[in-house]
C-alpha cells in the first residue's frame, strides 16, 4: 500500500471512529428509568460498532464518548454527564463498557470469515450474553460498593430487570450489524 493509500485508509478510520463516538452520544442518553439504572441505547450501539470497526477503533469510539461525558456533556443516560456520574453508583457500568467490547471484538475477528451467517450469529448472539454478564458483573459490584447495599438487591434492581433488554438488543444489534457491515465493506471501509 502506498502512503497515498495508507493516508486515505487512516483518514477513513478516524472518521469512522468519530462518526461511532457520535453515535454513542445521541444514543446513549435515550433511557427509560425503570430503577436506579436505567435502560438505555448505549450497549445496542456498542454490539453494532463490532460490526464496524475493528476492537481497537470502536474502544477508541468508546473512550472519545466516555471523555467527552466526564466533560460534563449530556451523552450518559438521561442526558447526564460529568465524573460524578462515572464515580457514582452506576460508573461501574460506564467503565463495564470496555471489557463488554473487548469480548465481543475479539469473538468477532474470528467469527465474521465464517462461512455459515446462521453459525456466526449463533456465537456472536453467545458471545454478547457472555460479555453483557460482564459487564454486569463489574457494574453490580460497584453499585454494590457505592450503596452500601446487599447483593440480592442489587441483582434485583440492575440485572434482572434488564436482561430481557439486553438480550432483545443482542438480536437486534446482530441483524443490523451485519446489515451495515455490508454495503461497508463492499465500499472498503471495513
Amino acid at each position: 500500500m502506498n502512503k497515498d493509500n495508507e493516508g486515505k485508509s487512516n483518514i477513513y478510520r478516524y472518521v469512522l471512529c468519530g462518526l461511532m463516538a457520535a453515535i454513542i452520544c445521541l444514543f446513549a442518553p435515550i433511557s427509560v428509568p425503570i430503577g436506579p439504572i436505567p435502560v438505555s441505547l448505549t450497549n445496542l450501539v456498542l454490539y453494532i460498532a463490532v460490526y464496524i470497526l475493528s476492537v481497537g477503533d470502536a474502544m477508541l469510539s468508546l473512550a472519545v464518548y466516555m471523555l467527552i461525558g466526564i466533560a460534563g456533556l449530556p451523552v450518559f443516560s438521561g442526558y447526564s454527564g460529568g465524573i460524578a456520574k462515572l464515580a457514582g453508583p452506576t460508573g461501574g457500568y460506564l467503565v463495564g463498557f470496555f471489557p463488554m467490547l473487548l469480548i465481543l471484538g475479539i469473538v468477532f475477528l474470528y467469527v465474521k470469515k465464517m462461512k455459515s451467517p446462521l453459525i456466526r450469529t449463533l456465537i456472536m448472539i453467545i458471545a454478547g450474553v457472555l460479555a453483557t454478564g460482564v459487564l454486569y458483573a463489574l457494574g453490580t459490584v460497584w453499585f454494590v460498593y457505592q450503596m452500601e447495599c446487599t447483593w440480592e438487591y442489587a441483582l434485583s434492581v440492575c440485572v434482572i430487570p434488564f436482561i430481557p433488554f439486553d438480550i432483545g438488543k443482542i438480536i437486534i444489534a446482530n441483524i443490523v450489524g451485519p446489515m451495515i457491515r455490508k454495503p461497508l465493506s463492499r465500499l472498503g471501509l471495513v
